[in-house]
């Protein structure tokens, strides 16, 4: 049972917010206690490299016992904010946004997570680019979404190469912008994940300057909202709907053609890009433990650092880890 809704951005979604703000799980528990899962309705935040196609394309969707309403985000950051707004129950980010979520205080908590490949993230160049080492950053234009798992990918570097952000004429650019920008020539480099970084590959002939490799953690998350997680009728509907991600997770690892296939009809991307994009991602369900809150923290702690955010917020504080048995082994 499915329901989809128009792509969500930040000004939308205060109309996002009502229309879904119904108790959309009122009467799916019984006086036993047990769960009618057909009474629920679970909100789920996605984006182009999200969970819709890829639990399509992995069979997951053929007998979901409760209804799934999707929409569509951007990036992480907007999706969060629907997130803690209670306009959506769950949804996929990567690694930056619960930081810079939980920096605000936000409603959420990671409720899985998922290592990926360090090829799915990269700072790309234009063909001949003078920039032909992480170093030559200095002084110039780069394009990042604020708060995204790039923007996470960007700090590492310039960490590394001890740059600050006042080093470098950083865009806050969402990505369908950013590309614009990159293909007009208005920036001299653009910091993004995957599908983008094959689609600027394919479009622009972008050329990879420096992956994530040894700069920041790539994870990816699926982030919860607290009433949701609260809510029995939720809750058994989010393990239900996590254990399916896990099993799409490691079977698209498995089937990256099938995957790109399906993921290019959701996406409207051509499927060569959707091909590269699906070969390098190699994502792996792992448990939300005190090593990957050990990471995330220190992420927090260097954007706190950098200034980009107040105050490294404890990300111990916005975990969730009852559904680590749902692991594969």
């Amino acid at each position: 049972m499915m329901r989809h809704l128009l792509p969500a951005a930040p000004a939308a979604l205060a109309a996002l917010l009502l229309a879904t703000s119904c108790g959309a799980a009122d009467g799916a528990v019984n006086e036993d206690g047990s769960v009618d899962l057909s009474q629920v309705t679970l909100k789920v935040g996605d984006q182009i490299a999200g969970a819709q196609p890829l639990l399509e394309a992995a069979g997951e969707l053929d007998d979901v016992p409760y209804t799934l309403e999707w929409s569509t985000f951007t990036s992480g950051p907007p999706l969060l904010e629907a997130v803690h707004a209670n306009a959506v129950d769950i949804g996929q980010v990567g690694n930056a946004p619960p930081v810079f979520a939980a920096a605000a205080g936000s409603d959420i908590s990671i409720a899985a997570a998922f290592d990926a490949s360090p090829d799915g993230s990269s700072i790309v160049v234009p063909p001949k680019s003078d920039l032909t080492d992480p170093a030559d950053l200095n002084g110039a234009t780069v394009a990042v979404a604020r708060g995204s798992s790039a923007h996470a990918h960007l700090l590492g570097v310039l960490k590394q190469e001890k740059l600050a952000f006042e080093d470098v004429d950083v865009k806050y650019l969402q990505p369908a912008d950013a590309l614009a920008a990159f293909s007009e020539g208005r920036v001299d480099a653009w910091a993004v994940w995957d599908p983008y970084v094959a689609q600027a590959e394919d479009k622009a002939d972008a050329e990879i300057l420096v992956n994530a490799e040894g700069y920041s953690n790539t994870f990816s998350f699926q982030v919860a909202n607290n009433s949701a997680l609260e809510d029995p009728a939720k809750a058994a509907a989010l393990e239900d709907y996590i254990e399916r991600i896990h099993r799409a997770v490691v079977w698209s690892g498995r089937n990256p053609d099938e995957y790109a296939e399906v993921w290019a009809a959701h996406s409207k991307l051509p499927v060569e890009v959707t091909r590269v994009a699906a070969e390098r991602r190699h994502p792996t369900p792992r448990r939300v433990d005190k090593e990957l809150i050990a990471l995330e923290q220190r992420l927090a702690d260097s954007f706190a650092e950098a200034g980009e955010i107040p105050k490294a917020p404890s990300i111990a504080d916005f975990t969730d880890d009852r559904f680590n048995h749902l692991v594969p082994k």
